[in-house]
């Protein structure tokens, strides 16, 4: 191409982006209405004072695109997974610094769907998903951008602006909270949601960060903002870095402390409350970290998620524990079962069962001494039935049922009747300080009841005095578990409690007198 048709191109593009796109082109008004005015008259001077403006709002000329940037398409999709919003957001920062503008990501958590899937259904509850999104979107520009990245979270990234300070983002994130936790129509009713919010603006991150830094801060300012009761707004700061950083080196190490055995169970004992023998024991991951050391499942369950690991957990879990039943029957422990928890996303895999059944078979265990704990809303998110039918198969090969925080929201009186469950393990919020508040005495007696007259075995989470303990007991609890009892403790150490426990059982009880 000539050198002076491409200088003229070039001033023509020029042209179309900073005068014929934006508030500009009304400029080129007052000289059109005055050479109208003069050629033909008041009737000309009318028509573009009025219609020329009108039909460039129309046509869409005067959206505002800032110099030297070309509109982009809004995003289509509703739902992206962690690895699409990550290079999403790169893609938003990247365009934002070209243009000397700013951006920023909104993550936001909404508490209230598990309830309403419990009380009305799942289709109730991912009809208010959609609905929520849909919201969001009528309440942002068209160019920014709103999905769900989970069954209860949002992620907004704003379309690059050159005014985004944080009083204009925090007033943002209040007014979408204020919408969100106002009532949300259903099908069958309106619901009242709460709302979580972390965000982070673009600018408040080194220049090296990109894209996967933008949605791990916000994430984590989220993280932040769910802790304080589930419904606050937080702004993303660098003294939150280290959690951040923190995540992201456990989830590199995920792969290696799986092949070197660093993620083991660890167990605590279910005591029975007739007898005072070991029922049984429920096994809680724990990862021993060459550097960091113990590592609760609170702090690296996100990341097995995102790695998607969490599968593999369930397996190593089982593995592990049916290993130690067997080394507790060599050393002629009775332990009747063990428990292992498992999430939503592993009941729905269609093999589950056939795995367990090969582990149980190579390690020579019987179905009955493995039980399968599991919160309700695995059987709401079941829209399939997949999860149903893997629970059907466990139980025929002999696995028992447990319905986990049974009390919490997650689970309600219905579930016991309809879930194919053998026992209910009351939550630790029932529990607590029960030897002195009667109200929670009559609450927790009625449960108890109820799972009598159904045939549904009991046992209750976090005991941790005597008083409750004996209390439980006179109720007609079968089971307890907690600190009353023993903390979970690794496989040898388990030993060594079981050994010990066993003694005092047989031991008389010298210090109580004869009536």
């Amino acid at each position: 191409m000539e050198p002076g048709r491409s200088r003229d191109r070039a001033i023509v593009t020029f042209a179309q982006q900073r005068w014929l796109s934006g508030i500009q082109i009304l400029s080129f008004v007052p000289a059109l209405a005055l050479g109208s005015y003069w050629l033909a008259g008041e009737g000309a001077l009318a028509f573009v004072a009025l219609f020329v403006p009108l039909l460039a709002f129309v046509s869409g000329a005067l959206r505002t695109v800032p110099p030297g940037r070309v509109a982009r398409a809004a995003v289509q999709v509703d739902r992206m997974d962690l690895a699409e919003a990550e290079e999403h957001c790169s893609e938003i920062l990247a365009e934002a610094r070209a243009a000397n503008l700013s951006t920023a990501a909104i993550a936001i958590d909404l508490g209230g769907l598990e309830e309403v899937a419990e009380i009305y259904g799942e289709r109730e509850a991912e009809f208010l998903r959609a609905r929520v999104l849909e919201q969001m979107r009528h309440d942002l520009r068209p160019q920014d951008t709103a999905v769900r990245i989970g069954d209860r979270r949002y992620l907004i990234v704003l379309d690059p602006t050159a005014r985004l300070d944080a009083e204009r983002l925090t007033g943002l994130a209040g007014r979408l909270q204020s919408r969100l936790e106002g009532p949300v129509s259903g099908t069958q009713r309106s619901h009242y949601l709460s709302a979580a919010v972390g965000l982070c603006a673009g600018s408040r991150l080194p220049a090296v960060a990109g894209g996967t830094e933008l949605l791990d801060a916000a994430l984590t300012a989220l993280m932040d903002a769910s802790g304080g009761g589930g419904s606050g707004i937080t702004a993303w700061s660098q003294g939150m870095g280290a959690s951040r950083t923190m995540r992201r080196a456990l989830r590199a190490d995920v792969a290696l402390a799986f092949e070197s055995g660093q993620i083991q169970p660890w167990f605590q004992p279910q005591i029975c409350t007739s007898t005072g023998r070991i029922s049984g024991v429920e096994a809680l991951a724990r990862w021993m970290h060459p550097e960091r050391g113990m590592i609760p499942p609170a702090d690296f369950l996100d990341s097995l998620e995102a790695g998607g690991h969490l599968a593999r957990l369930g397996e190593v879990m089982i593995r592990a524990s049916l290993a130690a039943l067997n080394e507790w029957s060599a050393r002629g422990f009775d332990i009747p079962k063990v428990s292992v928890n498992l999430t939503g996303t592993e009941l729905r895999e269609p093999t589950l069962p056939d795995r367990i059944a090969w582990e149980l078979d190579r390690q020579d265990v019987s179905g009955d001494r493995l039980c399968i704990e599991v919160l309700e809303t695995a059987f709401c998110e079941d829209t399939e039935s997949t999860v149903s039918r893997n629970v059907s198969r466990l139980k025929r090969l002999g696995c028992s049922i447990d319905l986990d925080d049974f009390g919490t929201g997650h689970a309600s009186i219905m579930a016991l009747h309809r879930l194919p469950i053998d026992r209910v393990k009351i939550d630790r919020g029932f529990i607590a300080g029960i030897d002195r508040n009667e109200s929670q005495r009559r609450m927790v007696a009625g449960i108890l009841s109820l799972a009598e007259q159904l045939g549904i075995e009991t046992l209750a989470e976090g005991v941790e005095s005597a008083g409750e303990h004996a209390l439980l007991a006179q109720l007609g609890c079968g089971h307890v578990q907690g600190f009353r009892i023993a903390r979970p403790m690794s496989a040898p150490h388990f030993a060594d409690w079981v050994l010990r426990h066993n003694q005092n059982l047989c031991a008389p009880d010298l210090t109580r007198r004869s009536r």
